[in-house]
């Protein structure tokens, strides 16, 4: 079974690939309260179709370049505002 999150697309501005802010939560060892922690993975979009701040699946997949190790399975959620210069950032008006 492959490996499948959910992230935000932070950018698209290569061909066929995008850049996706994938987050999780982590228990503190000590202090047990849960962080988030944040990791930026590229993913292969063959249509081109993602745009900045959609939600997207992604697929965990053989490597398809040096940094590409995952594919977009489907897009969950499109972007409201259309561009956004990070998760949880304020769009600039």
């Amino acid at each position: 079974m492959h490996k499948e999150r959910q992230g935000v697309v932070l950018s698209n501005r290569m061909q066929k690939t995008v850049v996706v802010s994938v987050e999780r939560t982590v228990r503190h060892p000590k202090y047990l309260k849960y962080l988030k922690r944040r990791t930026k993975v590229k993913a292969h979009d063959e249509k081109s179709e993602c745009r900045v701040g959609d939600r997207v699946l992604i697929v965990e997949t053989r490597p398809l370049s040096r940094e590409k190790r995952w594919r977009v399975s489907r897009i969950l959620e499109r972007s409201v505002t259309g561009e956004l210069a990070a998760p949880g950032a304020t769009p600039s008006a």
